[in-house]
């Protein structure tokens, strides 16, 4: 790590009195606008006195290349360029996401990420991107999420029934970290003109108790979620356990020059941000959650983080969203700087995206829509990053996420796995569209343990660019 600030521990930070109950808000604006789609921008606008002038797409790889490698839809580019003149023209900057989640048919039938070749695929599909648009894309995002496709649906079988291989889904996250490091070459051997990066879902919180177990079991979460994905690309080595194993390397899907590959200099890191959470040593489960707030989706959940060696429990006496997200403003700041704490000044630019109150419209007494309250929780949160900022953490961008975003997810997901439901409400069991069938995922042996059944839903698609 540098000298300076970055020595220190930026979780021991003096953060001041920048909290929800003390930041100034703007007065509600005087007449109804009307419209989620108009609210967030209203929030950004009345809060910080700018409007947004970019606009984050997804190009659609599933409808421009939907035949095979190689072969393109020619209407689908043509709408693509139309798209991005018309947004230059209006004085709006374009930014292009290459991958989000879902890939072209005959990419997935191939088996997807676990299989090598995908990256390669990527690559090319960024390079011919790369020469069509590039002097017209201000910032280019190789993936949306590395989790999702990767932990989720490969590790887990959460996206697709009976599709999750256990442990030896691992190969599908050094695939994508790969897939990344050879798109990003492909973009710069095109002569792109912007930024480029990839996304992370940064996972953060805090020890249930001030056992020294229930912060190793901190440090476990943190190394399954963030240090899985971010050590190959910032120290170029896979993630190593306490146990001295590398899960991913041990999978056999390494070979010689990839990390090298996979450590590819990044222009800016987007980090998706969503909620804070309370985390202790299994063992401890007994103590810090009991039996009368024993949530069967809880301990669904829990029956996959144990093999881990953490377990996630509701926070005591903290405000939630209607969706069971707790209200902790300092949540995103506290997690940003762990990072800073892990990885100095390897960390380039950060771009927080994905980043919002996860929540439909806060309400005040009589009912109506209570705005003020609203950009009071956003400008709490805002005002912790700011501290940041002023410690000399590199922020390049921040997205604020429209309440309209991964709406179904919200609705059918979400607040079923919050972990926070009030204890007078019965817990939500709303219909999904998939079913996560679980064998021990992370388990050694998935014969030795009982098979258990947890229902969970993947996010909603995004539209891509190249849609009709």
């Amino acid at each position: 790590m540098s000298d300076g600030f970055l020595r220190q521990s930026l979780r021991d930070v003096d953060w001041g009195v920048a909290t929800a109950d003390t930041v100034a808000a703007a007065p509600p604006p005087p007449q109804e606008r009307g419209g989620h789609f108009r609210q967030w921008t209203d929030d950004i606008r009345d809060l910080l006195g700018v409007t947004a002038d970019t606009h984050r797409m997804v190009a659609g790889w599933p409808e421009l290349q939907p035949d095979g490698p190689g072969s393109w839809d020619r209407k689908a580019l043509d709408r693509c360029e139309r798209t991005l003149d018309a947004l230059l023209a209006q004085g709006t900057r374009p930014a292009l996401t290459l991958f989000d989640r879902a890939l072209p048919p005959w990419l997935d039938a191939a088996g997807g990420w676990l299989a090598r070749d995908t990256a390669g695929y990527l690559a090319a599909f960024a390079a011919e991107l790369g020469r069509r648009f590039g002097d017209r894309v201000e910032r280019w995002i190789t993936s949306t999420d590395l989790a999702g496709p990767t932990l989720a649906d490969h590790v887990a079988g959460m996206y697709s029934p009976g599709r999750g291989a256990g442990r030896a889904g691992l190969a599908a996250v050094h695939h994508i970290l790969l897939a990344n490091g050879l798109a990003t070459q492909a973009l710069r051997a095109a002569g792109v003109t912007g930024r480029i990066g990839t996304t992370v879902t940064l996972v953060g919180g805090y020890a249930a108790t001030c056992d020294p177990y229930d912060r190793l079991a901190l440090e476990r979460l943190e190394s399954w979620t963030n240090r899985i994905f971010l050590d190959p690309l910032l120290l170029g080595e896979h993630m190593v356990t306490e146990d001295d194993v590398a899960p991913v390397a041990a999978t056999g899907c390494v070979r010689s020059g990839d990390l090298d590959t996979i450590a590819t200099a990044q222009d800016l890191l987007a980090v998706s941000w969503h909620t804070p959470f309370r985390v202790t040593a299994p063992e401890n489960l007994p103590r810090v959650l009991p039996a009368a707030r024993c949530r069967s989706a809880l301990n669904e959940v829990n029956r996959l983080l144990v093999d881990l060696g953490f377990a996630i429990v509701p926070f005591d006496d903290v405000e939630t969203t209607a969706y069971g997200w707790p209200i902790i403003p300092e949540g995103l700041a506290d997690a940003v700087s762990g990072l800073c704490d892990l990885y100095g000044d390897l960390l380039p630019p950060l771009s927080v995206v994905d980043n919002g109150m996860g929540d439909l419209d806060l309400v005040d007494d009589t009912g109506h829509r209570d705005d003020t309250r609203r950009r009071a929780l956003l400008g709490a949160r805002l005002s912790w990053l700011a501290r940041l900022v002023a410690a000399g953490v590199d922020v390049c961008g921040y997205e604020y996420w429209s309440v309209l975003d991964n709406l179904e997810a919200k609705f059918r997901y979400t607040r079923l796995y919050a972990m926070a439901v009030p204890d007078h409400e019965p817990a939500p069991r709303p219909v999904m569209p998939s079913d996560w069938v679980h064998a021990g995922a992370f388990a050694a042996a998935p014969a030795a343990r009982p098979e258990t059944g947890l229902t969970l839903v993947s996010g909603t698609g995004t539209q891509g660019l190249g849609a009709s």
